[in-house]
């Protein structure tokens, strides 16, 4: 229970934490954008200057994650070199140098009755961000969410504590020498798990909660949260290559969709190939050819005997490693039925040259991103010119797809009058 006192129980850690947030955001309300970039330009510095330390911390939950038999896919996750740490410095001075969206004006109108007005953007308050192995989400959840004006609450998994609590302390001192709070960004202590779940009961102190992590804590987080929750629990993307799609285009952007980072949510997972196009074949073979092993249909099956069958649960799953399913459909109709019944509104594509059945493609697939001839792989923050980003929401309310500043943020109204009273 690292972090907690004898006495002090995980509802009664996460009250104090969080109502000194509270105050820490009030605070983060008032200063302004020149000063939040140079303390987070600092916090960017600290993390270079103090790498040394930040990599021995690494090394060592290294060699425990390793002894606890941790997967190949969780110790890369969490392994940190002189590189990515050059790259999470990198991603913080990225940040400190976006346009700052407190205080921008969304719209402003005139009333009839000569009352003029405003939507402005302004902080949501307290963030938590409870994350998995990667410490790198320490350093950009952590300046995103200052960046935006509101102050942040982080909870790393325990396999990486030590690089996040070496992250942490870094940034912290430069924050707070550069005037910010210092208790606008704060590590959770306890490794305990009750920690999370005090989080999730915290409401009145925590504004929303951001899970970045596996299925199973995402499921948690949205089964027991009862606080606003932006996330996405599966990333189960389809790319849909009509009979209008040019075979180049269509080869390249399927395969990079599958193969150029299969464990990445914008991964294409299912492949809808439309009857009348011509290289059905050819997109099986180059996804074989690259490594993929290929589940299908038996029209599918009937193309290469390589192609192993599709069972009813391949429609519904996130591979995140190189497996494909792919099915024959008859028509745009029938690709957008499969979508609307098996896909999970994160990232779907449409290959095709037929600008109308894009259009349509466009326009009737709810999911928070929707691709015309380019990889689903995009859906990324950085890829949108949005910096960063503190995680992608498939939800309908707040935000959806990357979100980043303008998504930690809401808005309130400001009305100016000259004395109007109501009749």
């Amino acid at each position: 229970m690292g972090g907690m006192t004898a006495i002090e129980t995980a509802e009664e850690l996460i009250g104090r934490m969080a109502k000194a947030a509270r105050r820490a955001a009030a605070a983060m309300a008032r200063i302004g954008a020149a000063d939040k970039a140079e303390a987070l330009r600092a916090a960017a510095q600290a993390i270079r200057d103090r790498a040394p330390d930040i990599l021995a911390a690494n090394a060592r939950d290294l060699d425990r994650a390793t002894a606890a038999g941790l997967s190949s896919a969780m110790l890369d996750r969490l392994r940190l070199d002189e590189a990515r740490l050059a790259s999470t410095a990198d991603a913080v001075e990225t940040i400190a140098g976006l346009d700052d969206v407190v205080g921008r004006v969304v719209d402003e109108s005139r009333r009839p009755n000569g009352m003029v007005l405003q939507r402005v953007r302004v902080p949501l308050g307290v963030i938590a961000i409870i994350y998995e192995s990667r410490p790198n989400v320490t350093a950009d959840a952590g300046a995103l969410c200052l960046k935006s004006g509101n102050a942040v609450i982080l909870r790393g998994g325990s396999e990486a504590v030590e690089s996040n609590r070496a992250i942490h302390a870094a940034m912290a001192g430069a924050l707070a020498a550069h005037g910010l709070p210092a208790e606008a960004m704060q590590l959770v202590p306890s490794t305990d798990r009750a920690a999370v779940g005090a989080m999730l009961r915290a409401q009145g102190l925590i504004d929303m909660v951001v899970p970045r992590g596996g299925k199973s804590l995402v499921a948690r987080v949205q089964d027991e949260a009862r606080v606003p929750v932006l996330a996405h629990l599966d990333g189960i993307n389809h790319i849909f290559v009509h009979a209008g799609a040019d075979p180049e285009k269509a080869r390249a952007i399927v395969v990079n969709a599958k193969l150029r980072r299969t464990g990445v949510c914008g991964a294409m997972e299912t492949l809808l190939v439309d009857r009348a196009y011509q290289g059905a074949a050819a997109l099986v073979e180059a996804l074989v050819a690259g490594g993929c092993e290929v589940r299908g249909d038996a029209d599918v099956q009937a193309l290469d005997p390589r192609v192993l069958p599709a069972s009813d649960a391949d429609w519904d799953t996130e591979y995140l490693e190189a497996i494909v399913s792919i099915a024959l459909v008859d028509d745009l109709d029938a690709a957008l039925a499969h979508i609307d019944a098996h896909g999970s509104h994160h990232t779907d594509a449409i290959v095709t040259e037929d600008v109308a059945v894009a259009d349509r493609f466009l326009g009737e697939v709810d999911s928070a991103i929707v691709i015309h001839n380019a990889s689903t792989q995009f859906a990324d923050g950085g890829e949108f010119g949005l910096g960063a980003e503190i995680g992608i929401s498939t939800g309908r309310l707040h935000a959806r797809g990357p979100v980043a500043l303008e998504g930690l943020t809401t808005y309130k109204w400001l009305v100016r009058g000259t004395g109007q009273t109501r009749p």
